[in-house]
């Protein structure tokens, strides 16, 4: 027989309603908010300092910011840390695009600044600021799909002992500061601290360096990026060059020239940078590079000469350097690399030579876009080449370079000679569909595409993709959600598909 314990049933009650209380979500609309509003979603807040300061009298909790542009002319710095077990989230709306604008603020403040611990930021634009668009000296945060831009300094900088968080598919780009020599897409530099982690980040046209791991005030601490891309870098917005470094990757360095900075690069590419891919920069410490590519940098594609502190090593297995050269120390471990026998490297070997794709739309998860660029083609003598470093592969063994073969992709030779003469819709798949279907379209040029989706009576659902593509075949996928990233209803939808200033639409039938 189980017997009723009123006192433990009212000390369950008492501590879940504590529970609840201390894990709290509020809502920010900077087009129809106030900060007299309790701040839930039909009463939401107006500024993001109002749910920040509310929030963070819990131990834990949830801001979403809605759609619009939120200025800020100071910083937005949180003050107390979450946990392990709770996180503070500072969060885009589901399927909406809020925009951080600090172009009120003074020069030399930051944006968001992270002091504290175990905040999660996601989905943001951060643009504008006087300084660093992200600046994070805390430690255990996360910061994911988020675009960095026009900041007068680095886009995202870890120092002042920031250590162990993780960047997860963000941009960083056209970052330029006053000198043009300080402002780098990422940096985990000067006084960073170790086990910080970047994965599937780009870094375009930043004045300086895409990353740069420079440091001065911290020594032997250790960075990890994987599938990251840094390209043209050392160039301005409008395409100048700039008088930066002009850098993709730039590992370490320091005002000495004796500190050690650890770096680990998987499947990372480099590209169009106005200077070096890979740079060592006097770094001292440890760096590995497992499976990069580098193509078409101004002057070297991996540049590593400098003996290394003692018991620090220089590791390069099945990377690619095509159309530059290498410097790289003569006491590094290198295995299965293509400028090593029995490889030679041709324009050949690549599915494609042309980047414009890699400056494409993210995935709706926000994961990297699908390209052919880099890819190697059928038949490549690259292609299960590699030596197994821990990374997953296809095949007998791993393919060289940043990225497997996939037999999905057409070849290089097939490639050129199917290229389509004009723009079709080609199909919509499947149709009727539950819950996605498939658009495939082709373009015979390069040029600008943009897919709509829209309902029965004309009002458009979702903003689905946008683009300038290389002339090619191309899959997008719709999941049947609108821009408020809910489902739609069961019924009758239209896909509009634009390029330049032709348009093609395709009747789509969803049943649930």
């Amino acid at each position: 027989m189980i017997r009723f314990n009123k006192q433990l049933f009212a000390f369950l009650f008492i501590y879940s309603i504590k529970l609840l209380s201390q894990s709290l979500t509020y809502y920010v609309d900077p087009n129809t908010g106030s900060d007299n509003n309790i701040g839930t979603i039909d009463k939401p807040f107006l500024t993001i300092n109002k749910a920040v300061n509310v929030l963070t009298s819990s131990t834990s909790g949830t801001i979403y910011l809605r759609s619009g542009t939120y200025i800020l002319s100071s910083n937005l710095r949180p003050t107390q840390s979450g946990t392990s077990l709770g996180y503070f989230n500072l969060w885009a709306y589901p399927g909406e695009k809020p925009i951080l604008d600090f172009s009120t603020e003074p020069f030399g403040s930051r944006g968001l600044y992270l002091s504290v611990n175990f905040w999660n930021v996601k989905g943001l634009e951060i643009k504008n600021s006087g300084d660093n668009g992200v600046y994070i000296s805390g430690s255990n945060n996360i910061i994911e799909n988020c675009a960095i831009h026009d900041n007068q300094d680095t886009g995202l900088q870890i120092d002042g002992g920031g250590h162990d968080n993780r960047i997860i598919n963000c941009d960083s780009y056209y970052n330029a500061d006053p000198g043009q020599g300080n402002a780098d897409g990422f940096s985990p530099k000067l006084g960073v601290g170790t086990g910080n982690y970047f994965f599937g980040c780009r870094a375009w046209q930043n004045s300086d360096d895409g990353w740069d791991g420079y440091l001065r005030t911290t020594n032997d601490v250790s960075t990890v990026l994987e599938n990251c891309w840094s390209f043209k870098n050392g160039y301005l917005k409008n395409g100048v060059a700039s008088q930066g470094n002009g850098n993709g990757f730039k590992m370490g360095g320091s005002d000495n020239k004796d500190l050690m900075h650890n770096f680990i690069l998987k499947n990372c590419l480099a590209f169009d940078n106005r200077i070096k891919g890979f740079d060592q920069n006097n770094n001292l410490g440890s760096m590995t590079l497992f499976n990069c590519t580098a193509f078409r940098n101004g002057t070297y594609n991996f540049y590593m000469p400098t003996n290394l502190n003692s018991g620090k090593t220089l590791t390069i297995k099945n990377c690619i350097s095509f159309s530059q050269s290498i410097s790289i120390l003569q006491t590094a471990t290198q295995e299965r690399n293509s400028w090593l026998p029995p490889f030679t490297v041709a324009t050949q070997d690549f599915v494609s030579v042309d980047p414009i794709s890699a400056y494409g739309f993210r995935k709706p998860d926000g994961s990297l876009p699908d390209i052919y660029f880099m890819h190697l083609a059928l038949g490549s003598n690259l292609i299960d080449a590699g030596v197994d470093v821990g990374i997953t592969f296809i095949g007998t063994a791993p393919d060289i370079g940043a990225f497997e073969f996939d037999p999905t992709i057409p070849s290089a030779v097939d490639k050129i000679s199917s290229l389509p003469s004009e723009f079709i819709l080609v199909n919509c798949y499947p149709n009727p569909f539950n819950p996605e279907t498939t658009i495939e379209f082709q373009i015979p040029r390069q040029g600008n595409v943009s897919i709509k989706i829209f309902d029965i009576n004309g009002i458009q659902i979702t903003d689905l993709y946008k683009g300038l593509n290389s002339a090619g075949s191309y899959k997008v996928r719709w999941n049947g959600v609108n821009d408020k990233g809910l489902k739609v209803a069961t019924g009758i939808y239209f896909c509009v598909v634009r390029f330049e200033n032709a348009l093609k639409y395709n009747k789509l039938l969803l049943l649930k």
